[in-house]
Parts: structure tokens; C-alpha cells; sequence
């Protein structure tokens, strides 16, 4: 069974998942993070979103599990510089240029498969 996205970012993030008041906070940058990522190609072909901790991985993109995990780290990393960006700038710097190799990656393996 795969995991509830929202849990599994609240997870990265350090919250537990039985701690709900950032969830409206953390939904809505997900949501923002599918959104990007229907532009770039990757998922499904209307916007994916989420409303609650219901959804799973496997809803949003059930026949690549190996996409999936590059989907997971893009979707943390940028979640993590919308909802706590780092205070140490080598450490966003180093966020974001692996952002943009997940970007590259997963743009170029969704036009392999176009």
C-alpha cells in the first residue's frame, strides 16, 4: 500500500503526522508543487491535487514506481523552500540546484515517454 503524500512530507518536514495545524499550509504548497510538475509533463494529465491525507503516491502516477521516488524528493525539496526555507543560503543554493536536476531529470524521462 503506498503512503498518504501529506504524511509522508509532513514526515520530512519533522512534523508528526498526528499534528494537523500546518496542514491547510502544507496541501497548498503540494498542491502548487503538482501543478508545476503538470507543466514540466510529469503525472497525470490534468493538474493532480490533494485535500486531505486520503491521497497516496499511487494516485498520482501508479505505473512508474521508479519516477515516483525522483516525484517525491522534487515534491519535498520544493515544499521545504516554500514552507521553512533554510536560514543558511549554501544550503538553499544546494536545494535548489538539486531541484533543478530533479527538474531536468524527470522533464526528460516524461518526454522519452511522450
Amino acid at each position: 500500500m503506498s503512503e498518504s503524500i501529506l504524511t509522508s512530507v509532513k514526515k520530512l518536514l519533522g512534523i508528526p503526522a498526528e499534528d494537523t495545524d500546518f496542514d491547510t499550509d502544507i496541501i497548498f504548497h503540494i498542491n502548487s508543487v503538482f501543478m508545476i510538475l503538470n507543466q514540466l509533463g510529469v503525472g497525470p494529465d490534468l493538474p493532480f491535487q490533494i485535500v486531505d491525507d486520503s491521497s497516496v503516491w499511487d494516485d498520482f502516477d501508479p505505473t512508474d514506481m521508479h519516477r515516483i521516488m525522483a516525484v517525491k524528493s522534487y515534491v519535498f525539496l520544493r515544499v521545504k523552500l516554500l514552507f521553512d526555507p533554510p536560514s543558511n543560503s549554501f544550503v538553499q543554493t544546494a536545494m535548489e540546484q538539486q531541484i533543478d536536476e530533479f527538474t531536468w531529470r524527470l522533464t526528460n524521462q516524461a518526454e522519452r515517454f511522450m
